[in-house]
């Protein structure tokens, strides 16, 4: 996994000056650590995670993530029988939402580093867009909640500059 990761990362163009800095570390990272996929991997670990989009691309899906108590996209930790970052992340859009998803292309939409208190570590999370239909069924275990928003109202729901930042990028 770790070549796949830093030929994701090597491909990869950041759109401002957050994200270069965030993909940089994330290089380094990746050659770094031991096992830089795993969650009990101390300080830091890649996730994969899903920039969710109905197929016009009008509405984007947010999820109430019920430990961080704000709404994110889908995403999450990759497991061992996960081929790539982007078949985690369409793996956890599937199991979050119960959503029809695909990948639209395989490549990184968006790379941002954040802290995770609850795990006392960074998230190295690599984004990918994903399109997805069908009968919104929200996993009770982990989502408090989800909800198709139109872009703006993504934008009016979250604070978070890095989905922010992949949104803008989708519209």
């Amino acid at each position: 996994m770790r070549e796949t990761i830093a030929a994701l990362l090597a491909a990869h163009v950041p759109a401002d000056e957050t994200e270069a800095d965030d993909l940089e570390k994330m290089r380094s990272w990746v050659r770094e650590l031991p096992a830089p996929t795993a969650r009990e991997q101390p300080g830091a670990h890649f996730t994969a995670s899903a920039i969710v989009v109905d197929p016009p691309r009008e509405r984007t899906l947010l999820i109430h993530h019920r430990k961080a108590g704000k709404w994110f996209q889908p995403g999450g930790h990759m497991e061992p029988g996960d081929s790539s970052p982007a078949e985690a992340a369409l793996r956890e859009a599937r199991e979050e939402t119960g959503l029809d998803a695909q990948l639209v292309d395989g490549r990184l939409l968006d790379v941002d580093v954040h802290w995770i208190s609850w795990e006392d570590g960074w998230h190295l999370d690599l984004r990918f867009l994903v399109v997805a239909a069908g009968e919104l069924s929200p996993q009770a275990a982990e989502v408090h909640g989800a909800e198709w928003l139109t872009l703006a109202e993504a934008f009016a729901r979250t604070d978070e500059a890095g989905l922010r930042r992949a949104l803008a990028k989708v519209g």
